[in-house]
């Protein structure tokens, strides 16, 4: 048995691939204010279809008594992403989004592991919690380049339901560490977590070409 809390374990063997998703040319050109506010629409749209995966999976694993401390209806982020759609591209926001090729590959994945308890995890993992984290940053800057108030537009990254959120963050990483897995099964889940993070990651580089041809978001038949 491993000496350290199982969050500690998996924190410290995804703490590389983490940094690698924020190390991104889109996110770095949002940050800065030079994204145009369909342009930011772009990646609210790749978190719709990820985040109505995960949240599918999510609802048919509410009885499974290992992932169910894990289905949590308040992290939610469906609804809160067609606010923000519906804010950014209006009433017609399904005509004007769709998929990437990463973001299918990484539906495609959330789908494929959706009956497994630990591959759940570790997507849950590693969405909400980054929402929980840096998602906060990201948020207030957002609110300062575009204007967004709650109810459209940043509400994706606005958490009201859970409280306190470093208390449900800590509440969380207990949740982690009292997961009845052997070390084996702890292993698959960490290394799924690294698969996760590298899929969000294409997602993210897939971005960039938004940030590449600068600014501009291509026109949709």
């Amino acid at each position: 048995m491993s000496e350290s809390p199982f969050s500690e374990v998996l924190r410290n063997a995804t703490w590389g691939d983490h940094e690698s998703a924020e190390d991104e040319s889109y996110l770095k050109a949002l940050m800065a204010g030079s994204l145009s506010a369909e342009a930011y629409g772009e990646m609210v749209a790749q978190h719709y279809f990820a985040y109505v995966a995960l949240e599918s999976a999510s609802r048919s694993l509410a009885a499974d008594p290992v992932a169910a401390p894990f289905v949590i209806p308040e992290l939610y982020r469906e609804e809160a992403l067609v606010r923000d759609l519906e804010t950014i591209y209006g009433s017609g926001w399904r005509s004007r989004i769709e998929p990437s090729r990463p973001t299918l590959t990484l539906v495609a994945r959330i789908n494929q592991v959706a009956t497994w308890p630990g591959g759940y995890i570790a997507h849950h993992y590693t969405r909400y919690m980054g929402d929980l984290s840096g998602g906060q940053f990201i948020r207030m800057e957002l609110q300062k380049i575009y204007g967004y108030q709650p109810g459209g537009g940043v509400d994706f990254y606005l958490f009201d339901g859970l409280g306190s959120l470093p208390r449900f963050k800590n509440e969380y990483r207990a949740r982690l560490d009292a997961l009845p897995l052997n070390e084996a099964e702890k292993g698959r889940l960490i290394r799924e977590t690294r698969l996760a993070y590298l899929l969000n990651t294409e997602v993210l580089g897939e971005l960039g070409r938004v940030a590449r041809s600068g600014f501009a978001v291509p026109s949709r038949a």
